[in-house]
């Protein structure tokens, strides 16, 4: 089974992995998408997790609407839960829910002691990454299953794949 490299992710100190973080997330704007755009990135997550045989559940949300979701075989309702309340951080900050978590811990604290939110309803932890056209935000892509770090890295992995015209024309 090959699992996303989140090790390029737990490898930095907090505040250099809320630059890279910072980064990445400028890298990943898009000029334009669609909720075509939407499908072959939710499938070539289906695939991936299948091919790499790991037990996730993802989607991709426009504002409130919910317009991918599947799962893999072993994946479960508790999935299900971690995406919802990583897609409410990323709404809330406008940045992945690993930035939000680096940002913390860079200011020598933690989102779940230091945040004012609910962690019952907020999680700051990898795996949800905004979708951000022309750099302002319009939905999210997360993934749960695996170590935050790699569901982090395998939602990275797939926006590069759309960005780079890899999976427009593959998956439909």
């Amino acid at each position: 089974m090959t699992q996303p490299d989140g090790t390029r992710y737990r490898n930095l100190d907090p505040s250099a992995l809320r630059e890279a973080l910072a980064a990445e997330e400028l890298r990943l704007t898009f000029p334009s998408f669609s909720l075509e755009d939407s499908w072959r990135l939710g499938s070539w997550l289906r695939q991936t997790a299948i091919d790499r045989g790991h037990a996730i559940g993802f989607a991709v949300v426009f504002g409130e609407q919910r317009v991918f979701h599947a799962a893999t075989q072993g994946a479960a309702a508790l999935n299900d839960a971690w995406l919802e309340r990583k897609f409410r951080v990323v709404r809330h900050f406008g940045q992945s829910s690993l930035r939000v978590r680096a940002t913390y811990l860079a200011a020598g604290g933690s989102f779940e002691q230091d945040g004012a939110l609910d962690t019952n309803e907020y999680a700051a932890a990898g795996g949800a990454f905004p979708l951000l056209l022309q750099g302002r935000l319009i939905g999210a892509v997360g993934v749960s299953g695996l170590e935050m770090h790699d569901d982090h890295a395998l939602v990275v992995e797939a926006l590069d794949a759309l960005q780079g015209d890899a999976i427009r024309a593959d998956v439909s």
